[in-house]
Parts: structure tokens; sequence; C-alpha cells
């Protein structure tokens, strides 16, 4: 018996979606549209995780892998070198290296110049690569979640608890009490507030809705941070001698005192990034709809569910550390997005190792063009994200249509 049609490539192959493909394999598997002369007719079309019309394979390139990396080296030596007291890009090389397991290299720098190295800055640069790669992997997974191109990690609610939490602490007690006791309580503080606005959040987004969608969440969210945000403006003008101290904190630093902040974060950081990270491939099949999902095989409320508490966990375990630091979770995402492919299986990697690179660049910036004064680090995050945010608005839907 004759095949049907003289170019399908295997006549005996029956009919439907072939088992070897994957809705989120990369794009090197060949094309699958529902123009394919080898598709049979009736077959649903095979989703890839990029964008029609885009050529990107949907793969990690080790080139792209290299460049991230590379970026994380060049911010660790310039952030450890550059600062009121300069030391040689190279020696600082050297003395870094040094930390590694059978390494000795002479660095050529004096007992008090290694301890800048190892003690004071190598500390804050290691801490802001955390909280920028947190909050860059905490924005891509909300943009994938919400598919919603300008989502942040503070989307639910997590600044505005944040914000209150600290200023309860802050100015209810005593101000003596509240410096000497900013190494700890204030980022508990900051933790639990977040994680409890996320709670709320959850809490009134479900509540009564059987056919939640992620709008949902979003305007749960807003209300949330209105109405946090309402409490906190109350409690600074009632104790308007703590707006300082609170300020300081809202607009973001990464002052540590050793290795403490950093260990503290580490945990929070590795749980983040490997459920936000082992879900990736669920981000993209989330970016067809939940029913495309659902007739996939995916769970998609239970995997929307799981990657927003990973998300909101590594936010609430940044801002802990960091206080509020802006558009991080937008510049990051999106530069990845336009310029390495549009497949969360390469944004969520990529934009933690670039997410990390720019904000320790960025505290870089923060503490050297005033020298020997700070710059708040959340005023040049701003500075840089708010064209940014206009080139967001201008390009989203080219670039997720």
């Amino acid at each position: 018996m004759r095949p049907r049609s003289a170019g399908t490539p295997d006549a005996s192959r029956p009919t439907g979606v072939p088992a070897s493909r994957h809705p989120a394999g990369p794009a090197s598997d060949g094309p699958a549209s529902a123009s394919d002369p080898g598709r049979p007719s009736g077959a649903p079309p095979v989703p890839g995780p990029a964008t029609a019309g885009t050529a990107r394979p949907a793969g990690l390139r080790r080139r792209w892998l290299a460049a991230g990396l590379g970026a994380v080296l060049v911010a660790v030596v310039a952030g450890v070198s550059l600062g009121p007291v300069s030391l040689p890009p190279g020696s600082v090389a050297a003395e870094l290296l040094n930390l590694l397991p059978g390494v000795h290299l002479d660095s050529g720098l004096t007992t008090g110049e290694t301890a800048i190295v190892t003690e004071l800055r190598l500390p804050r640069v290691v801490l802001g690569l955390l909280v920028g790669a947190l909050l860059a992997l905490a924005g891509g997974a909300y943009q994938g979640v919400f598919r919603n191109p300008l989502a942040d990690p503070y989307l639910l609610g997590v600044a505005a608890g944040a914000g209150l939490a600290v200023t309860a602490v802050i100015s209810l007690g005593a101000a003596g009490a509240a410096l000497t006791g900013l190494s700890l309580t204030v980022p508990l503080a900051a933790f639990v507030g977040s994680l409890g606005a996320v709670a709320m959040t959850y809490v009134l987004g479900v509540a009564g809705a059987r056919g939640r969608s992620p709008a949902t969440l979003i305007l749960a969210g807003v209300a949330v941070s209105a109405f946090l945000s309402a409490g906190q403006t109350y409690l600074l003008q009632r104790h308007s001698d703590s707006i300082q101290l609170v300020y300081s904190w809202l607009l973001g630093r990464l002052a540590t005192a050793g290795w403490h902040d950093v260990l503290l974060v580490l945990p929070y950081f590795a749980l983040t990034a490997v459920v936000v990270l082992l879900h990736r491939r669920e981000l993209d099949v989330l970016s067809l709809g939940d029913d495309e999902a659902a007739s996939l095989g995916l769970h998609p409320q239970r995997s929307r569910y799981l990657l927003i508490a990973a998300a909101s966990l590594g936010t609430a375990a940044a801002v802990s550390a960091s206080g509020l630091i802006g558009f991080v979770g937008i510049i990051v995402p999106h530069t990845v997005r336009l310029l390495a492919g549009s497949s969360y299986r390469v944004i969520l990697p990529l934009s933690m190792l670039f997410g990390g690179a720019f904000l320790a660049l960025t505290d870089v910036v923060a503490r050297t063009v005033a020298a020997p004064a700070e710059i708040p680090i959340g005023v040049v995050t701003a500075l840089l994200g708010g064209p940014f945010f206009v080139l967001v608005l201008r390009t989203s839907r080219r670039v997720l249509s």
C-alpha cells in the first residue's frame, strides 16, 4: 500500500507526537511545527522553549557559561582590589589562589594587606555574589511563573514585610539596643517579616478562588504590600528619631563583619538554587499556559507554588543580609534573555552567575565613586535600573511574544 504523502519520511510511524520529543528539549532536535510535512493530519504541534522564529538552541552554550564564570572572577578580583586602600590586582589574584589547598604563591602583600583581602573585602564580595545571584534567580523564576516580564523578587510583598519588621525593631527598641543588635536582630526581623508577608499573600491569593490564576497572587501581593507599607509609614511618623537608621537599611548595603553573614545566607542560597534549577524545564512548559502544561503531564499549580516558595525563601535571605536592593531581578534576567536565549534552561543558571557579578561590581562603584564615603548600593542599582525598566517596557512585547 502506497504512503499517503511522498514527503513522509516514515509512513509506518503511528499517528501522534513522537515519544522522543520533550516539550523542553533543545531546539537542535529539529523543527516541530504544524506545517511539518512528516506530521500526520490532526496531530498537535510539539511546543519548544524558544520563542517562535528564534533559531537559538535551548541548551546552555559553553561560551555563555564561560562568560558567566569569567564575569564572576573579574568581579571578585575587582571587588577585592579596589577600595580606600588600592591593591595590585596581580597580587590580589595570587593571594586568592593561596586560599586553595596546596597553592603557595608569593603575592608580595604585607600582613595587614593580606588581612584586608581575606577578612574584610573578600567576605563582602562573596556576600554580594550570593545576594546578587539570589535576586537575579528569583527574578527569572517569578517572570516565568507569572508570565510577566516586569515581575521582580519583591512582587509578593517581600520588601514591604521586611521593611515593616525592621522599622518595628529599630523604632520600638532603644536606639542603643538597635545599634548593638544590628548584626543579628535586624537581619532576623527582615527574614521573618519577608516570609510572613509571602504567607499573607498566599493565604489571601488562594482564599475562595477555585479557578485561581497567577494574576490572583499578584493582586494579593499588591494589597499586602500596601497594608504593610502603611504600617511602616505609621511607625516612622511616630518615631521620627529612627528614620535615619531605618533608611540606611532600606537603601541597601553589603557591609559585613567577616564571614558570619556569608555563612548565614549560604544554606538558603543552596536550597533556593537547587529547587529552582531542578524545575527550570517546568518553567518552559508553564510558559505555554496551564491547559497545555496539564496536557503534557505537569501539575501547574503545584509547580508554580513550589517555585514561588523557593524564590521567596531566597529573596528573604538576600533581604535579611543586604537590605532592599532593587532592579537586580529585572536587569539581569532580561539581559540574559536578550543575549543568550529565551529558554529558562539558559536564563536561570546564567542569571545566577551574571547577577552575582553585577551586584559585586555595583558594590565596587558604590564604595569608590564618592570615597571615602559610600553611596547606598540600592541607589546605584536604581540609577541603572530606571532606564533599563523603560527599555523592558519597550521591548518586552517583541522579546516574549
